[in-house]
């Protein structure tokens, strides 16, 4: 038995109550690592005796038990590092892992635990201490930085370098390998000095982390300036349009490359929201010399390459950091806002409008744990689209305005359509009818382009997307780009290619335009409609497959010529009105009869309107009069539900688990002078457990729908949950809501419709993984009464169709409708899938059968739909032919349910 005693003064010191709160600057730390083993084991076997004589649960106790933890990890790693060198991996693994050794030293402060092996493993050999800095190096490159773990290693990482740059045993070139590919300089001051040595001046990539670092408000001030951070090249390293850009310059002969260089510099002075006055006259003197005259088409190059992968992959330096690979290096984004606003003030080279867009897009794309990538980029290519003349810029801005849902750079849109239209005299509905581009096709839907040798290339517009063909001289239809073509036009080939992806993202753009247009007032004079829509070669391709007031009798055109729902020729004269058709305003008899007549002439609609989901007032809602609770009581996930809102256009905010308000999501119509809300609020209390860990809410419950005059006061609840109440003054009463009787029956249904469809999909009774209810199971009754429950409108209308789909498909004789259920008869088992949720009941007991769709299922294969975007029934289709053909079945998650 040991006759060692601890060491005199410091079992007081692990008694004294501030300990266990400033061990940062207490001696407590380095006092139990300074001990012998002997000593350890005496001071641990002594504060063992301390706890027996104190009575559980009091506070001095814990203490004790939290020291004589520490003192548990720390006697580990003394005795692991005794066997260095021998034991070389042993002594590391020690140090590196006593988080997993010792699970319950994750209570106890990390850089307390940090500091203690460092002192032990420094006091030990310096050698082992360069060993394991390279370890901690290497673990960190390939561990996630939000564990515990990760901010262990982390600390031991800063304390092994305060230590190696003090005791000048650290291998500096491993440090400055590592730094060049972080994201940001999260070190402390004790790493400086190795950056001001000659060695870091030499490395791009460390110019490039100081460059960052200066933009960075969390980092460490003291940081030194390199010279080289002013010199050429000005860009960072590592995106591929900087270093384009950088190569394509010092490629230029002298006059233009000095020229360009010098507008690099000017565009990276670009750190206000908008370009001054006197900016602008730097940048008309820039653009003025000789060999300027190359940026335009040089910009857009660069521009075509921002948002691709990273060409030097990036690290999170600190613990908890977010996915920095993904984010744009800020640096390099201002230069990219000053060659945005540099654009603007010369000739713009072909397709400059097309990257503007893309950098928009790209700079909004968003990044995990950080939000959109770069707002500020995105509000600069915004702006310089709003400078720009011509067709093509207003109908790029025209597609964003569908596509952007961040606030700012949407505002920045909006302005310039507003300007533009302004400026022309007519109205912003207008602006966006003029701005949609032609991209060269004189008919509609149709763009043929003829090569030398008789190659010819077939560019055609469906409703969702356009696709690129090819025929050989001989007119024969090819797969690929014939090799003539390919080898004497790659210039054309790739032009070609662009102008598909251009003509696709702006025919979603006006899909989404037009079903906006379902909800407005909007009508034309039919002969400046049938200029903007019917005949145009990109609108018509989806004008020419919706129906449209025409004159007073709804039409479509068929064959060459507007007909009515009996196949009779529509006239109409040139100052007829025209507008957009709508069931809601139509009789049930006729609507029934267009939706016979699309489906007839396998017509696909871009979006639901002959089938679009009408939802007029109930007896319930007469009965409560001013709210309609239609929708309430469901759980929906709260991300998903913020997409969805926000693309239709509603204002929602996400709700946090924080003392704070929120406001009520809602969508404003001022033209008809009124602004819907829906009543949500966060689910549950368990922060962690039903919330991420930044605190947002999971999931919401959903309540009621209202009505408000335009200009009310939003209502608006604790971010928590309670009640809904208006912020008015105290001479001021609440505005009381609109009766939904009063409200229009077409705003009505379209706001009801929105709702149905944030239910129908962001619900978690939509979701087969859900059987079991969830977290705990507390929704398990709720998805049983949702995944099985009565139909929805938009479930009616999906039935509806399918009592005239189903007896025309391959396994006709396989289905059956069965009330809310679609049956399906298979060899091993029959099956019946719900219309509204596509969750799927096995017979003879009713089983669930589990299957999750993918994006296969979700495109509805060959069956002929007569619309677009029903993502459930093409999921439903797609489980009928799969269940018909049971036997078939390879995928043992499946198979496993079918055979039980």
């Amino acid at each position: 038995m040991s006759t060692t005693t601890p060491p005199p003064g410091l079992v007081d010191l692990a008694r004294d109550p501030s300990t266990h709160y400033r061990w940062v600057d207490d001696p407590l730390v380095p006092r139990v690592a300074a001990l012998s083993p002997e000593e350890m084991d005496a001071l641990h076997g002594h504060l063992g005796e301390l706890m027996a004589e104190d009575a559980p649960g009091t506070r001095e106790r814990d203490r004790l038990r939290t020291v004589r933890l520490l003192v548990t990890v720390l006697r580990h790693v003394r005795q692991a590092v005794a066997g260095w060198p021998e034991q070389r991996d042993e002594a590391a693994h020690a140090a590196l892992t006593v988080l997993e050794r010792f699970p319950s030293a994750r209570v106890l402060d990390a850089g307390a635990v940090s500091r203690g092996v460092t002192r032990i493993v420094v006091d030990h050999d310096t050698a082992l201490a360069a060993h394991l800095f390279a370890e901690v190096l290497r673990r960190l490159e390939v561990m996630p930085s939000t564990t515990d773990d990760a901010l262990y290693l982390h600390l031991l990482r800063d304390n092994l370098l305060i230590e190696g740059v003090g005791g000048s045993w650290l291998d500096e070139d491993l440090l400055l390998d590592w730094l060049g590919g972080c994201f940001s300089l999260a070190l402390p001051f004790a790493a400086l000095p190795v950056l001001r040595r000659a060695g870091a001046a030499r490395r791009p990539e460390l110019v490039a982390l100081l460059r960052r670092h200066r933009l960075d408000a969390y980092g460490p001030r003291d940081v030194p300036v390199l010279p080289e951070e002013g010199r050429w090249p000005l860009l960072n390293v590592g995106e591929a349009w900087s270093e384009a850009a950088t190569s394509d310059i010092d490629a230029l002969p002298e006059p233009e490359r000095d020229a360009l260089r010098a507008l690099v510099a000017h565009a990276l002075t670009a750190t206000t929201a908008k370009p001054t006055a006197a900016w602008k006259r730097m940048a008309r003197e820039l653009l003025s010399r000789p060999g300027a005259e190359r940026f335009p088409a040089l910009f857009v190059a660069w521009g075509s390459r921002v948002g691709r992968a990273r060409t030097l992959p990036l690290r999170p330096s600190t613990w908890y950091s977010q996915d920095v690979g993904s984010l744009l290096d800020p640096h390099n984004v201002t230069a990219l806002r000053g060659l945005c606003w540099l654009a603007t003030l010369c000739p713009p080279a072909e397709g400059l409008e097309r990257v503007l867009g893309g950098m928009v897009e790209t700079a909004l794309r968003k990044a995990p744990g950080v939000g959109p990538r770069s707002p500020r980029l995105a509000n600069s290519a915004a702006y310089a689209l709003s400078a720009l003349d011509g067709v093509a810029a207003v109908g790029e801005l025209a597609r964003l305005s569908s596509r952007v849902t961040y606030k700012g750079t949407l505002k920045e849109i909006d302005k310039g359509l507003a300007r533009r239209a302004e400026a022309l005299g007519i109205s912003r509905d207008e602006i966006e009818e003029l701005g949609v581009p032609t991209f060269g096709m004189t008919e509609v839907g149709t763009l043929e382009e003829r090569f030398d040798g008789g190659a010819t290339a077939r560019l055609l517009v469906g409703t969702n997307s356009a696709t690129l063909s090819w025929t050989s001289a001989t007119g024969r239809p090819v797969r690929s780009v014939p090799a003539q073509v390919r080898a004497d036009h790659p210039e054309d080939v790739a032009r070609l290619r662009g102008t598909v992806k251009d003509v696709t993202k702006m025919l979603t753009a006006q899909r989404d335009r037009l079903d906006r247009l379902m909800l407005s007032r909007r009508s034309w004079r039919y002969e400046g409609w049938r200029d903007r829509y019917l005949d145009h070669p990109l609108v018509g391709v989806l004008a020419r497959r919706l129906v449209w007031w025409v004159g007073g009798t709804s039409a479509c055109w068929f064959d060459g010529r507007l007909v009515d729902v009996d196949g009779a020729e529509v006239p109409a004269e040139p100052a007829a009105e025209v507008r957009l058709w709508h069931p809601v305003e139509d009789e049930v008899e006729r609507v029934l009869a267009w939706r016979r007549w699309l489906e007839d002439r396998r017509v696909t609609q871009p979006f639901k309107q002959a089938h679009r989901e009408v939802y007029p007032l109930t007896d319930a809602e007469r009965a409560t009069g001013v709210y309609s609770n239609r929708f309430a009581a469901h759980i929906l996930r709260q991300h998903q539900f913020h997409s969805l809102a926000t693309v239709r256009g509603w204002r929602n905010q996400l709700r946090l688990m924080v003392d704070d308000s929120c406001e009520a999501p809602c969508r404003e119509l001022p033209e008809w002078g009124l602004r819907a809300e829906f009543w949500v609020e966060g689910v549950g209390e368990d922060y962690g457990t039903d919330t991420t860990e930044s605190g947002t809410f999971l999931h919401l419950a959903t309540d009621q729908v209202r009505f408000y005059p335009l200009d009310a006061p939003r209502n608006s609840q604790h971010a928590c949950g309670g009640p809904y109440s208006q912020w008015v003054g105290p001479d001021q009463e609440p505005t009381p809501p609109v009766p939904l009787a009063e409200v229009p029956p077409l705003v009505l249904s379209e706001v009801l419709r929105d709702v149905d469809l944030f239910v129908g999909v962001a619900s978690v009774g939509a979701d087969p993984t859900w059987s079991d209810g969830g977290p705990a199971g507390r929704y398990q009754e709720y998805w049983h009464s949702y995944g099985f429950g009565e139909l929805s409108a938009t479930a009616l209308t999906r039935r509806d169709l399918l009592s005239r789909v189903v007896p025309r498909l391959a396994i006709a004789d396989r289905c059956s409708l069965d009330g809310r259920f679609l049956r399906v008869r298979g060899d091993l088992r029959s099956y019946r899938i719900h219309l509204g949720s596509a969750n799927i009941l096995m017979e003879p007991n009713d089983e669930y059968l589990c299957i999750v769709p993918t994006r296969r299922d979700e495109s509805g294969g060959s069956v002929f739909l007569p619309f677009d975007g029903d993502r459930t029934l093409a999921v439903i289709l797609s489980k009928a032919f799969l269940l018909a053909a049971d036997t078939s079945i390879t995928d043992s998650t499946i198979t496993s349910q079918l055979r039980r």
